[in-house]
């Protein structure tokens, strides 16, 4: 059974068409000029072929006749042909000429095309180079080892002695020495071994006596 699946676009239209009509339709090699009016003759063809319509037809025969290769054979000397491959008649000048021109501006846009193509490629290339310099550029810089410093408003060391033996006594105000600093306290008991003081925050403790500073 034959497949009477729908062609999907110019291309499988192209290529089925020419299976139909090898003689006058092809797709690889230089193209015959085709029957003016053909497109009647194609489409009373294939009236009944499911698989094509003749919206599909029209768009792939403009864009079979537009193609280089059927430009190309599209020359002086060159004779039409209709679906079975007859010959009807001889091009005539203003066809070539067309056909010559149409063929030339084709080939401009696609060469313009390509050498837009080439130049972005190429901006984009050294804007990419220009970049990697700069990532190198910055990557290389030598890191400061130079390490910041947080000033602190040191207030300066208070100067203090020892108490002597007749300094130690009960009401006497001290600084009792805590390792990180000097804390002011009243002296309100002495014993044996150790003193006991009273700190501004109304805490007591006990301390040696060596602690106390004057």
């Amino acid at each position: 059974m034959e497949n009477s699946e729908k062609l999907t676009n110019s291309k499988e239209v192209i290529a089925y068409i020419a299976e139909r009509f090898p003689k006058c339709f092809t797709v690889e090699g230089e193209a015959k000029p085709l029957k003016i009016g053909i497109f009647q003759e194609l489409a009373e063809r294939l009236n009944e072929d499911p698989k094509v319509s003749k919206t599909q037809l029209r768009t792939a025969l403009r864009q079979y006749t537009s193609s280089w290769r059927y430009l190309h054979g599209v020359k002086a000397g060159a004779s039409r042909v209709d679906l079975d491959g007859n010959e009807c008649g001889v091009l005539e000048e203003e066809h070539v000429e067309h056909a010559k021109k149409a063929l030339e501006e084709s080939k401009a846009k696609v060469r313009a095309r390509r050498k837009e193509q080439a130049e972005a490629k190429a901006a984009a290339s050294k804007d990419g180079e220009g970049k990697a310099k700069k990532i190198r550029a910055k990557s290389s810089k030598p890191k400061s080892t130079k390490q910041k410093t947080t000033k602190l408003n040191k207030k300066p060391a208070e100067t203090t002695r020892a108490l002597t033996a007749d300094e130690v006594k009960v009401g006497k105000n001290v600084s009792v020495n805590m390792g990180n600093g000097n804390m002011p306290a009243t002296i309100v008991e002495i014993n044996k071994d150790d003193v006991r003081v009273r700190l501004n925050n109304g805490l007591t403790m006990v301390v040696k006596a060596e602690h106390l500073r004057s």
